[in-house]
């Protein structure tokens, strides 16, 4: 058997994951020196650069001092659970990345948590040691305590620890003393990260991930746990409802550099492959599926994933704008794109409604939706999503709701504001620690009460607040929150705002609108000053004109700069009767029902309702 490591990376947002891959590739000389390779090789998704974040796990190889080490690049946000689980199944020990400044953060806890469950032999990297003020010993004692939080076995507890900086590109024993390299931390994994572990029996590989060819379909990825797998081999696939599906071996790929290679050799258990499969057009295999023996087919346990905890409705746009800037905009389209994200994501579920048009999407947390609708608006689908709700679950006769450890990070001066803001929304302190001159503040949270929790500490700390959350358990319902929320301007008639009308309209509250800007009746244009009352305003009205008042004097109306919110704060601002309008171009907060008079009828009618009750 060939000398292979399989080893995981695991770090909270922006430690330096990504960048350290980099590094291990161009050490095992996977590159010409005058090759071009650009940072961030990895995250080659448009949404993981912009984010900074890793969404899909991927798979690269590297060659050094004879061993064949196995990358795999693991999401570091909880909202994907579903990445993280399957991943981590591929893996026989993780590299854990910890930023020498912050610490260990929830994220890096989530995962952490995840690999020491299933007994991963962990080397700590504590990385950027370059920045100032930073303390590698604290932190790799933090570390320590974390993983003896979280139950670790003593030989998880003696890990080894690399110290450096992947940017500037070394790593070594003793943080003060820079290397030439990263030479030291590619000794450690082939010294510390064990062998693939692999029983005697026939052919077992859990399918971990899906890869997809224009020319070739679908193709299996995962970890061969015992026998062999080669090119033209009879296989059984079993399903995780426990069906058996004949089938051959059509092509057989191994991971070399940052691609796969196909291979007419024998793979052994142990190293990570893709697999195309013979299999009836009909037939479709998932992830979670196993790949057997012929003669002898054994499954293996199928992969547990954490339940969605949030909630969405998605539909079709049907605003008067709709089919304008999109590709995509029928109910048949957004259904099957959809159903096209269950093979792959594993945290999401789709639940029919009375209507053929509206599909409720359960999802782990407003982050894992985003990404998802944005992939979605960047492909040229137009679509309106609902109100994110949580998940409520009745356990041990009950009424439960998920709640979830919150983590802020914020100058001094401002921590009593924050604990005022989370305690308002039912928020329990947990530990206070001071990290120079920010205190860290640990609070648990139902997730309610994150949904727009964002925003609002970013604007009460002057955008100092650094805010990471993780899902903790089901809990009891902490009863009703009171967020005050103020109500909405929303546009009365169709057609193009005048600066004139929204400079005179200013004092009733903030836009969301410019000049220029296209709206529709019932359009939420901005948010009134008054708690709760929405407004109905004429944007589009323009200067009447006389020999006394001319154009040129309209152009000299002044207005305050529109409020432009990204995606996701988008989506935690919109109340339970307005629809997200998302487009390839546009976000748009719109009334569910655009007609005035009818929203009257309406709030009448649930009013009425109410006191029947």
């Amino acid at each position: 058997m060939q000398n292979i490591r399989n080893v995981a990376i695991i770090a909270h947002v922006d430690h330096g994951k990504t960048t350290l891959v980099d590094r291990m590739l161009h050490q095992a000389k996977l590159f010409r020196d005058n090759q071009e390779t650009g940072e961030l090789i990895l995250d080659n998704n448009d949404l993981e650069r912009e984010r900074g974040i890793t969404i899909l796990s991927k798979n690269v190889s590297v060659r050094y001092k004879g061993y064949k080490i196995n990358i795999i690049d693991t999401p570091g946000h909880s909202d994907f659970g579903g990445e993280v689980e399957r991943v981590l199944n591929m893996a026989d020990g993780v590299l854990l990345v910890v930023d020498a400044f912050e610490g260990p953060m929830p994220q890096t806890r989530f995962v952490l948590q995840k690999a020491i469950e299933l007994g991963l032999k962990p080397i700590v990297v504590v990385n950027k040691v370059d920045k100032p003020n930073c303390d590698p010993e604290a932190t790799q004692e933090a570390v320590f305590d974390l993983m003896f939080n979280l139950g670790a076995n003593n030989d998880q507890l003696e890990f080894p620890t690399a110290y450096g900086s992947a940017k500037q590109g070394w790593m070594g024993e003793d943080w003060q003393t820079p290397t030439d390299d990263i030479s030291y931390l590619m000794d450690l994994i082939i010294e510390h990260i064990p062998e693939p572990k692999t029983d005697d029996g026939s052919t077992q590989m859990m399918i971990s991930s899906l890869d997809y060819s224009s020319y070739l379909g679908r193709i299996a990825v995962g970890r061969l746990h015992r026998g062999t797998l080669q090119a033209g081999q009879s296989i059984t696939l079993v399903k995780r409802d426990g069906s058996h599906i004949g089938s051959k071996i059509k092509e057989l790929y191994t991971f070399e550099g940052l691609g796969k290679e196909r291979t007419k050799q024998t793979v052994e258990a142990g190293e990570i492959c893709a697999v195309l499969m013979e299999l009836d057009k009909n037939v479709m295999f998932e992830i979670g599926d196993t790949i057997c023996d012929s003669v002898n087919p054994e499954a293996l346990p199928p992969i547990k994933v954490d339940e969605p905890t949030m909630s969405m409705l998605f539909t079709i746009n049907n605003s008067p704008f709709f089919g304008k800037e999109g590709k995509y905009v029928t109910s048949r389209h957004l259904r099957d794109r959809l159903y096209a994200e269950l093979e792959k994501n594993l945290a999401m579920r789709i639940e029919e409604t009375d209507s053929p048009d509206r599909l409720l999407v359960y999802g782990r947390g407003i982050m894992h939706l985003s990404v998802l609708i944005e992939t979605m608006r960047r492909e040229g689908y137009e679509l309106q999503v609902g109100q994110p709700r949580v998940i409520i679950r009745e356990i041990d006769g009950q009424r439960c709701e998920p709640v979830e450890q919150l983590t802020v990070l914020v100058p001094e001066e401002h921590s009593s504001k924050v604990i005022d803001i989370v305690t308002r929304r039912k928020g329990e302190v947990g530990t206070i620690d001071t990290k120079g001159d920010r205190v860290q503040l640990d609070f648990t949270i139902p997730s309610r009460g994150i949904i727009g929790l964002r925003n609002t500490l970013l604007t009460a700390t002057g955008g100092e607040a650094v805010i990471a959350h993780r899902f903790l358990e089901f809990q009891p319902w902490k009863g009703d929150i009171d967020d005050h929320k103020y109500g909405a301007l929303i546009a009365k008639e169709t057609g193009e705002a005048t600066a004139y009308s929204i400079s005179k309209l200013q004092d009733r509250g903030p836009f969301f609108i410019e000049p220029g800007d296209h709206v529709y009746a019932g359009q939420v244009i901005g948010e009134s000053l008054r708690p709760g009352n929405d407004i109905v305003i004429n944007v589009v009205t323009a200067k009447n004109l006389t020999n006394m008042r001319t154009k040129s004097a309209d152009e000299k109306s002044t207005c305050s700069p529109a409020i432009k919110m990204s995606l996701e704060e988008a989506m935690e601002y919109i109340r339970d009767d307005e629809y997200l309008e998302i487009t390839p171009h546009s976000l748009r907060i719109r009334k569910i029902i655009l007609d005035e008079i009818e929203r009257k009828r309406a709030a009448i009618a649930a009013g009425n309702r109410d006191n029947e009750e």
